[in-house]
């Protein structure tokens, strides 16, 4: 299986768990907003864990496969922002890490930002080899 094809495979596995993920942080959001009454930190969650599919949707429309890897970079870049507010409700105990869909959210969040990273070093090498 040659680079492009392993590309587009991972673009669409990652636009499906992407939009996965954002669905679990909109439901977490709801559950801190009302259990915790937390709205400061789960807002950023929410910006960051939501940004990620979103930026991966729209590349799957870039005008250019500079505007791909851009796109793609963001999600990453957001991906991780997601995780350090995952951390960060976890350290203060709004969330108890031990709890398995706490672990399985840190987990996600780990594995979007691997396929991520793949993803945009990938488009890069194939970037650059166009040149």
């Amino acid at each position: 299986m040659n680079g492009e094809c392993l590309m587009m495979s991972d673009k669409n596995n990652i636009q499906a768990k992407s939009f996965a993920f954002s669905v679990r942080i909109v439901k977490l959001y709801q559950f801190l907003s009302k259990e915790h009454k937390e709205y400061v930190l789960s807002k950023q969650l929410l910006r960051s864990g939501t940004s990620v599919g979103a930026n991966v949707n729209e590349a799957q429309a870039a005008q250019t496969k500079a505007d791909f890897v851009s796109k793609m970079s963001i999600a990453s870049k957001e991906a991780r922002e997601a995780k350090y507010w995952l951390d960060l409700l976890s350290e203060t105990q709004y969330l108890n890490k031990n709890e398995p869909h706490v672990q399985s959210l840190l987990e996600q969040s780990e594995e979007l930002i691997k396929i991520l990273t793949s993803i945009v070093k990938t488009a890069q090498q194939n970037l650059k080899n166009e040149k």
